[in-house]
């Protein structure tokens, strides 16, 4: 049982959007421009558009992913189209008439659904209150009696050219069982031949209802009912719902006055809302459809629609919260073979993700442009460029807090590098954060910033420069992956003398750093076992190169270092340092030392990644991880397995923020918590939710 009273309501759909609004649909594979007419249904349930020969097309609104505009929406590539639109005049205005609305299943398969509006802006507003439907915590989480109502709003906008419902429109909308389908509208009088038509007057809500008991009996909802309602009568009495609603919907465990039991009056006002009949809700009655209907509404949610607001404290230390995060986000399919795209980015983002990782490697000779792949394998690359631009365009679509940006930097160029920061400073502008805040200087013991202090703001995760000599340049393994990553990246003399190493304000820290140098420079030296080794359990995170000047100066917060010990780390107390750790090494900290792993993560942040000999790109497990305090359980999103569902899941709460913060044994350092204890948690309620199909 949820809410007695679901604080949640429907979105509101703005009047100009049911209306309608004249544009021309595009297609540059067809080079067809079509005059439509674009609307959405009052209730908000589909985008849709009709043709000048009157065939309607409809999107779900819960299938659209994006909604873009202006310079960020597709643009034809054609001849045929560009003549059509003027695109090749000056002053054109085509870029103010722009509409693209994306959609699909998943956020790989994606389908691209382009407009151009008659008149400048339209677009935009378009853009913008579609996406605010399809943002709305509703749209994915509504109530069974709202998908239900989907199917009744669809079915009375397919008319046939008479302004009828066609029977047929049933029989695929109810694919399953055709005989069911006719007989269950024989028991509502209605005509059941396939080229038969239904006014939509004789097809109201209460019918539809009907027709629905028909098709779907629901015999254990009746079992429920003959247990609680008065013997031998045909309804259940108000004390009788109330008795089954407090005794066996409610959690008997829960605080009485946090979570009061329902109240006769609020009671009264179910049936009145679920009561088919006028006269059982005068009586105060529920009869078995009554009962149906109610079980299928908000206030028997599985979730608690107040929690997919955002509720959370967001003033706390960054890293006193789980983070949604991606592993290898420009990889569309699996982790050896496969296309990369920055598509990935604009989709991570838009579903919630705050931390997005970049490989990035040195670019051909011809244009020395930086790229982004998955280093040694044969997956195809994209432009560092590009995907920065997609990050900069879907950041904040979605959530408003902090983004995280995470380099795995192969660019052993001084060149490249700048050319890569600067495109940081210049796409990012102002929301990239390239000096501490005054308040949350870069020392010892000062916690970290909180996501409400970072809002609207990116950070770099990459190496930062501590180092008075370039490093050796990352050596390319041997063997198995011949002529199969990306170009190699040798330093040459010229590109050493061009610009040295700079150490920065760091410089000061060197001697407190020696341990962590130690370890970096003993990368370079693997022997071939152990690069093997490097290869299949952590990929080639630990072949990155030296941080240079431009790269360093836009690490702030997020600073990566090896992991040595928990006591180093206790010992240096710095909120700024984060490591990885391939779920491998993660498990093996976690079974040996989860108290301390669960006490590092109040202090600093980690990154836990899937191993590398995962080539389909399937994940592990997030809940091991969380459990341990983790803030970066980094997962692929292009996989959407069980653990991925379950990350969807939990980042669904606190407005899709894409930040929640840990419960306080997790983040007070007065607490202690072993996740493998089977004690008692203060004020946490466990429960185990038990599901059974029905045969």
């Amino acid at each position: 049982m949820s809410l007695l009273n679901p604080v949640l309501l429907p979105p509101k759909v703005k009047a100009y959007l049911s209306q309608g609004e004249r544009f021309i649909k595009w297609d540059d594979e067809t080079t067809i421009a079509s005059p439509v007419i674009l609307r959405v249904d009052p209730k908000g349930y589909y985008l849709y558009w009709t043709y000048q020969s009157k065939e309607m097309e409809f999107l779900d609104i819960t299938s659209i992913r994006d909604t873009r505009f202006g310079r960020f929406a597709k643009l034809p590539k054609s001849q045929k189209l560009r003549d059509v639109f003027n695109m090749d005049f000056p002053d054109n205005n085509f870029l103010l008439k722009t509409l693209t609305v994306v959609s699909g299943p998943d956020m790989v398969d994606l389908t691209f659904h382009n407009f151009v509006s008659y008149k400048e802006n339209v677009g935009k507003n378009w853009a913008e209150d579609v996406l605010a439907l399809v943002k709305h915590p509703l749209t994915a989480n509504a109530s069974r009696l709202t998908f239900l109502d989907k199917i009744l709003v669809k079915l009375k906008m397919q008319l046939n050219p008479e302004g009828k419902i066609p029977v047929k429109n049933f029989f695929q909308m109810f694919p399953a069982d055709r005989k069911r389908v006719e007989a269950a509208l024989s028991t509502c009088h209605l005509p059941k031949g396939k080229n038969d038509a239904i006014n939509p007057e004789d097809f109201p809500e209460s019918v539809y209802k009907s027709f629905l008991m028909s098709l779907c009996p629901r015999p254990e909802i009746d079992e429920i009912f003959t247990s609680y309602h008065a013997k031998a009568k045909p309804y259940m009495t108000k004390e009788h719902l109330t008795k089954f609603i407090n005794q066996k919907q409610r959690d008997s465990r829960l605080n009485s006055l946090l979570f009061p039991p329902a109240r006769p009056d609020q009671v009264q006002g179910l049936i009145d809302k679920y009561e088919p009949s006028g006269i059982n809700i005068q009586r105060g009655q529920l009869s078995p459809e009554g009962m149906v209907w109610f079980l299928c509404g908000p206030e028997n949610s599985v979730l608690a629609q107040d929690k997919l607001l955002l509720h959370h404290d967001m003033t706390q230390p960054l890293n006193h919260y789980f983070i949604n995060s991606s592993h290898n986000t420009y990889l569309t399919g699996g982790q050896f073979s496969g296309l990369s795209s920055a598509e990935m980015y604009r989709q991570v983002l838009l579903a919630g993700c705050r931390c997005v990782e970049l490989d990035c490697w040195k670019g051909k000779p011809t244009d020395e442009e930086p790229i982004i792949t998955h280093g040694f394998t044969m997956t195809t690359d994209i432009y560092f460029k590009e995907a920065i631009e997609a990050i900069a365009e879907s950041a904040f679509k979605t959530s408003p807090y902090p983004v995280i940006l995470s380099f795995e930097n192969h660019v052993d160029s001084p060149r490249q590098q700048a050319k890569m920061a600067e495109y940081c400073r210049t796409i990012f502008g102002d929301m990239l954060l390239t000096e501490p805040l005054e308040k949350f200087p870069l020392n010892p013991g000062v916690p970290l910033p909180s996501p409400e202090d970072l809002r609207g703001k990116i950070l770099i995760k990459n190496k930062k420069n501590q180092f008075s000599s370039p490093a050796a340049p990352s050596k390319e393994p041997d063997g198995d992956a011949e002529g199969s990553g990306p170009p190699s990246a040798p330093v040459g003399e010229d590109t050493v003398l061009r610009e040295a190493v700079w150490t920065g304000e760091e410089g000061a820290e060197l001697e407190d750093e020696e341990v962590e140098e130690e370890e970096e420079e003993e990368s370079g030296n693997l022997d071939e076992e152990e690069m093997k080794k490097m290869q299949s359990d952590e990929g080639t995170a630990g072949l990155e190169v030296t941080a240079y000047k431009e790269m360093s100066s836009l690490v702030n917060y997020i600073q990566p270092t090896k992991f040595i010990s928990f006591e180093f780390s206790a010992q240096k107390n710095r909120s700024y340092v984060i490591s990885s750790f391939t779920e491998l090494k993660a498990y093996d900290l976690l079974s040996k030392a989860s108290v301390q792993f669960v006490d590092y993560n109040k202090r600093q942040m980690s990154r836990i990644y899937p191993k590398g000999t995962r080539m389909d790109s399937s994940n592990y497990m997030p809940q091991m991880f969380w459990n341990a305090g983790c803030q970066m359980v980094a997962l692929n999103f292009q996989t959407m397995d069980l653990p991925m569902q379950q990350n969807m899941a939990l980042f669904e709460f606190n407005g899709q923020s894409g930040y929640l913060l840990k419960h306080e044994f997790m983040r007070r350092p007065d607490k202690q918590f072993n996740p493998f204890s089977v004690d008692r948690i203060d004020v946490v309620v466990a429960t185990t939710l038990s599901i059974t199909a029905r045969p």
